[in-house]
């Protein structure tokens, strides 16, 4: 890639939670590389996709969705969310069609006004709205943030989503890669087998469990037959939260362990053994080195 004609740069990929973000990135890398959930606040550090496009690498941020902060984990949350917007070259912000300007897209557009980064809008989520309300919705956001595009969407579907993804890379400023070519991620090894096994939390259990857990990853270790054996601890905040990861008879931390392995063991390419504990901590959110391993700093 020494072409002088190449092409790398940054976008922030923000919007409330559960608007579709890190589907859009997946989407536009060609490959999972951020974990999904219907549930919000999903992801929770700033995780970076590599796409491609034709000599051009498009550097996307996926970053936690910003919302009214309550916790040390949440103010973290929003803080790498902003940070992420404000190191870019251009800021994509994400937004459901179908939820519309609520309260939390709100907060994110007057946070926007005052910018100093170019931005494009994605209105995401196309395929559950109707033409009419899909104009509206655009012509209010044109009218407030004066955006340079906006890009009707479904990351679901991949409706558009070639579209947005040649024009992201038409925008990127000209030089060298800055990653290997077959590079789709700047996160470890590590950070994503634990992203992977909170997916599986996240998917199985319910109401606001999933919020309330951590996972940290105790051991790793690569054998001469070529497996993997890592160690995995489930941080939940109450006694009664750790019986219902582990399920009756341990049913469901065997589910979680099961399908968390098969999905490290498509992620890494080779043999996983993957072992689960579970560990009560009320105050798993206010431990330094725990935001180190999940990827965020420290926030006061």
């Amino acid at each position: 890639m020494n072409d002088v004609t190449t092409r790398a740069g940054f976008v922030a990929v923000i919007g409330a939670p559960n608007a579709g973000k890190s589907t859009l990135v997946n989407a536009l890398v060609g490959q999972k590389v951020a974990i999904v959930s219907p549930k919000a606040q999903t992801t929770r550090a700033r995780l970076m996709g590599i796409a491609i496009n034709d000599r051009t690498q498009i550097l996307l941020v996926d970053t936690p969705g910003i919302f009214e902060p309550k916790r040390r984990l949440d103010r973290a949350m929003v803080a790498a969310a902003w940070g992420g917007a404000g190191d870019a070259d251009l800021i994509l912000l994400v937004i459901d069609a179908d939820a519309g300007l609520n309260r939390q897209v709100e907060q994110i557009l007057a946070g926007l006004e005052h910018r100093e980064h170019p931005l494009w809008i994605a209105l995401n989520k196309v395929d559950l709205v109707k033409k009419p309300k899909l104009l509206e919705l655009s012509l209010k956001l044109t009218e407030r943030l004066n955006p340079d595009h906006v890009f009707m969407i479904s990351a679901a579907s991949g409706d558009g989503v070639p579209e947005l993804k040649t024009a992201l890379g038409s925008a990127m400023p000209e030089g060298p890669w800055l990653y290997p070519e077959d590079d789709v991620s700047d996160a470890t090894d590590r950070m994503i087998a634990a992203e992977l096994t909170r997916e599986q939390i996240y998917n199985q259990l319910h109401q606001e469990l999933p919020y309330s857990t951590a996972i940290e990853t105790e051991s790793w270790e690569d054998r001469p037959d070529g497996s993997t054996v890592i160690h995995q601890q489930i941080f939940v905040e109450r006694d009664s939260q750790k019986a219902i990861v582990i399920g009756k008879g341990g049913s469901r931390l065997r589910l979680i362990g099961e399908n968390a392995r098969a999905a490290i063991t498509e992620h890494l390419g080779r043999k996983v053994h993957l072992f689960l504990h579970v560990k009560v901590n009320p105050r798993w959110g206010e431990d330094r080195a725990l935001y180190e391993d999940i990827g965020l700093e420290w926030s006061d």
